[in-house]
């Protein structure tokens, strides 16, 4: 078994410490370590983290594979630093059965960049009428924990309730898409001042805020844990900071690109500003760095969603929505919430590892930096700032809405068990 010696990293953000990894462990955490045979990483400055953990990534296979497969999404992850990623059900076919799920679980074990827990769909083919086989994919070799039909809502009351009940026998949750169908037909961006002035279709904030008062109470009724997909109003975050007030187990997530950007781009009609949840307002992206910060939502989840470029190199109206993230997603959240002093790294680490580790049950990710416990780490060079070039990026599709932009941060080291993944930035 090979060792590794981190040398004087900063151990999320404090005092300089060496990291000793023998085999798939940490063995050591202190000042001054040495080990004889070890390969030596200087570290020094650089912020040492547990792996980071997705709760929200689109890997598209099967069915898909021209904008994404679990090989090309895993090493997109292992690159922005990522341990685990939590697979989303939409794909074709839909993970709604036993069979898909341990299809995805074992090319994500084969290709082995990091570790690929599939999330199942909470009704058959996402169409919102009959519930899946949500105790066989939990039962199978996948272990299915997280349930959701996200870039769909589950937007029958009954359904959800029932979905909620049956999931809370064996601890798991199910995770809403919170889009209120009909106040969204053949909306384009979000609802407000810009939609008005672009005559484009407007999404009100009160189609995903409707939903989430609706779905905090179900899982107050019947006693379940529901989390909250892509939180992206104010309005949002009064609901989930009033439903935890009163001690209902609501989680929710925010993406990067809902910490930074705002609906003020789409005057630019460039298709990689749609996405789904929209870009909201500044106020509300406000809003929602406060409530990360103060823990009213809990986790940051990249909704990654690749697509081919000719789904994105088109007129707006006929565009598909969403965004890679995979890749960015720590630099955004350094930007947005470290540079501002909003969260330091120990928070981060709650945030983009511990946390979501946490709700989704992720065996053996999300523990602290630590002796005797997993080898699952990232570094970063936090002093870096640089441009995006997606030309670069191991993910198979370019859609992202920050290329050209100077964001800082950047991860020069993955280890998943103590088996580097990715060394001076580049993919082994």
């Amino acid at each position: 078994m090979s060792k590794t010696l981190i040398r004087g990293a900063k151990v999320l953000g404090g005092e300089p410490q060496d990291v000793l990894i023998d085999g798939e462990t940490i063995t050591q955490v202190g000042t001054g370590l040495s080990a004889e045979g070890a390969e030596v990483v200087e570290a020094g400055g650089k912020v040492l983290l547990p792996g980071l953990v997705d709760l929200h990534t689109h890997l598209r296979e099967p069915g898909r594979e021209d904008s994404e497969t679990v090989l090309t999404g895993t090493r997109a992850a292992a690159s922005g630093g990522y341990t685990n990623v939590f697979a989303m059900a939409n794909t074709f076919p839909v993970a709604d059965t036993a069979g898909v799920v341990e299809q995805v679980w074992r090319l994500g074990r084969e290709h082995g960049y990091c570790d690929v827990q599939p999330i199942g769909a909470v009704t058959v083919g996402l169409e919102g009428r009959k519930l899946a086989e949500l105790g066989a994919m939990h039962e199978s070799a996948a272990g299915v924990t997280v349930f959701s039909d996200d870039g769909k809502c589950v937007h029958d009351a009954v359904i959800m309730r029932r979905a909620l009940e049956y999931v809370k026998a064996f601890d798991g949750v199910v995770a809403q898409h919170a889009q209120e169908p009909r106040l969204t037909e053949g909306a384009q961006m979000n609802e407000g001042v810009v939609s008005a002035e672009l005559g484009l279709g407007g999404w009100p904030a009160v189609a995903e805020e409707s939903l989430i008062a609706r779905d905090v109470l179900l899982a107050d009724h019947v006693g379940s844990r529901v989390h909250i997909c892509h939180l992206s109003t104010a309005g949002s975050v009064e609901i989930v900071r009033w439903a935890k007030s009163r001690g209902i187990r609501v989680t929710a997530e925010v993406t990067p690109h809902h910490l930074l950007l705002t609906d003020e781009l789409v005057r630019s009609y460039n298709p990689v500003y749609k996405v789904n949840p929209p870009l909201r307002t500044e106020r509300d992206v406000l809003a929602l760095r406060e409530a990360l910060a103060d823990g009213t939502i809990d986790i940051v989840a990249t909704d990654h969603a690749p697509h081919p470029h000719e789904d994105k190199d088109c007129e707006w109206a006929a565009a598909a929505m969403g965004m890679v993230g995979l890749e960015t997603a720590l630099s955004v959240v350094q930007e947005t919430m470290v540079d501002t002093g909003l969260l330091d790294w120990a928070g981060v680490a709650e945030r983009m590892s511990l946390a979501p580790a946490r709700i989704g049950r992720a065996e053996g990710h999300g523990r602290p930096v630590s002796a005797g416990e997993p080898a699952n780490l990232t570094l970063v060079d936090t002093a870096y700032r640089g441009p995006v070039d997606p030309a670069g990026f191991a993910s198979r599709s370019r859609n992202t809405p920050y290329e050209g932009r100077e964001l800082p941060g950047r991860v020069t080291h993955t280890w998943l068990r103590g088996k580097a993944t990715l060394v001076d930035g580049k993919l082994t």
